[in-house]
């Protein structure tokens, strides 16, 4: 292994760099987008049996333990039950944009490896046939044995930038569309509990208004 990097060149190094940055990225992303930690059982099981003013006060302790995304939504809804349903589901989709930059944590910076490892690798190439042209012009074609040193590093270089980005560059994708799926889970439920509260809102009202007109006959 060791050998192979000293044969690669100097552009070994910030290609060995990326392939370690974005092998820690994906591990963390991989722990901090498990569905479970993200959609958390317990808040969903709060919106699904949501069904009167006496679950806010319990949707909002449960909400209080735990933290991330799906807890800040529902809590901007509960915050903000006196606003009308469209104010509240505009209020929820910024907060979800806000939120997307949470869960795309380090995308930006897998994305850039995918792109720059191939063109490290690249300039790997070039340096080495850089090499290879210097030594046709010292020594002449028929020296095999000097040429294969600069052939061997262009050849590792590219290898190597490609080896680095096409996985970095699939698993940027696989995390972007699951982080874009869960924003859109998370928008859903707390829309969800949205529409009921606003329900058992305009129950009550015209209970209200029945007991009103009761009363007046």
């Amino acid at each position: 292994m060791i050998e192979i990097i000293e044969r690669g060149g100097i552009m070994m190094y910030p290609l060995i760099l990326a392939s370690v940055l974005a092998l820690a990225i994906i591990i963390e992303r991989f722990i901090s987008l498990r569905k479970r930690k993200v959609i958390i059982p317990e808040i969903i099981s709060v919106v699904e049996q949501f069904s009167s003013f006496k679950d806010m006060e319990l949707a909002k302790n449960i909400c209080a333990k735990y933290t991330g995304p799906l807890s800040n939504l529902i809590q901007t809804g509960l915050n903000n039950t006196d606003l009308d349903r469209a104010e509240i589901k505009e209020l929820i989709e910024d907060q979800g944009r806000q939120e997307v930059r949470h869960l795309e944590r380090g995308l930006t910076i897998l994305e850039t490896i995918a792109v720059i490892a191939p063109l490290m690798g690249l300039l790997g190439t070039v340096l080495g046939m850089i090499k290879v042209f210097g030594v046709i012009k010292e020594q002449g074609i028929g020296q095999a044995a000097a040429l294969s040193g600069g052939i061997s590093e262009a050849l590792i270089t590219t290898v190597t930038g490609l080896f680095v980005g096409i996985p970095v560059l699939i698993f940027f994708n696989y995390f972007s569309k699951k982080a874009e799926n869960f924003v859109l889970d998370i928008e859903k439920y707390s829309i969800i509990l949205i529409q009921k509260i606003h329900k058992l809102g305009e129950s009550s009202r015209f209970s209200s208004e029945d007991n009103i007109q009761q009363f007046s006959k």
